[in-house]
């Protein structure tokens, strides 16, 4: 049976899908020896390297054994306390602390829907490719839960203004609408379906104000609650299955990628 090698590639726990198609992009996969194509397929008797290591298939040990393939690892979901300060990219100008590097966890796991450096709280990893894109599409309208403190009283103009959706100049995007409302007198909880690059930050500011602190407390059904700074947790039993379950009917397709399905299959049926 065939398998995409991007989907080998995350469900391996090597990295998301995105991540898997820049590298092969980059050439940095190789499929029985030769660089490895966009939209390539690969089959159980082939052998797949990434970035220099064997990762799927086969290969003649010193000896002339085989050695054993790379098995799919366990699937893990993690909530992690991000700190103000630390990173979610493994590239970072600074040099600032890395939340990979932070937990240290000793199976490879990335993260689900980043945090900018400045901001703090919630963050999901895993080894499961296709949990990032289910749980991020804005499609799919999964909640992620913010407490974010601004720098001046806030107003019942602001959290309507926040609540309906604010064009974004500088991205060029009006964002959807969200809950907004108040919980003290410069802090409010805002709850978003959708996750631009800093939206709350910018959103906040196109309605003149400055975000002091801004901490995730919920993605779906997981909660930061009981989690100190720096610490994680494994999400086990009834709190994963109802993740899973949220998960069920949703797609990790983007919605332009969704809209050309769309447009192939009426093609089709009219054919």
């Amino acid at each position: 049976m065939e398998e995409r090698l991007n989907k080998l590639l995350s469900g391996l726990g090597i990295c998301s899908r995105r991540e898997a198609d820049r590298l092969i992009e980059e050439g940095k996969v190789l499929v029985d020896g030769k660089r490895a194509r966009m939209g390539q397929k690969v089959s159980a008797g082939q052998q797949v390297v990434c970035e220099g290591r064997l990762v799927w298939g086969t290969q003649m040990a010193d000896g002339g054994e085989k050695a054993e393939k790379m098995r799919r690892p366990e699937p893990v979901l993690l909530a992690v306390h991000k700190p103000r300060g630390v990173v979610c990219t493994a590239s970072d100008k600074d040099r600032a602390p890395n939340i990979v590097d932070m937990i240290h966890y000793p199976v490879r796991v990335y993260y689900v829907g980043r945090l900018d450096k400045d901001s703090e709280g919630l963050v999901l990893m895993t080894n499961e490719g296709d949990l990032v894109n289910k749980v991020m599409r804005s499609g799919n309208a999964h909640e992620k839960e913010y407490r974010v403190t601004v720098d001046r009283p806030v107003t019942e103009d602001f959290l309507n203004r926040m609540r309906k959706g604010i064009y974004l100049k500088d991205l060029d995007r009006t964002t959807l609408p969200c809950q907004a409302a108040k919980v003290g007198e410069r802090e409010i909880r805002v709850i978003l379906v959708q996750g631009l690059n800093r939206q709350i930050r910018r959103m906040c500011a196109a309605c003149g104000y400055q975000v002091r602190r801004l901490v995730r407390t919920r993605v779906m059904n997981i909660r930061l609650d009981g989690l100190k700074k720096g610490e994680y947790r494994r999400i086990e039993g009834e709190e994963r299955k109802e993740f899973l379950k949220l998960l069920e009917h949703s797609t990790n397709l983007t919605y332009k990628q969704q809209r050309m399905g769309e447009k192939r299959w009426k093609t089709k049926f009219r054919e």
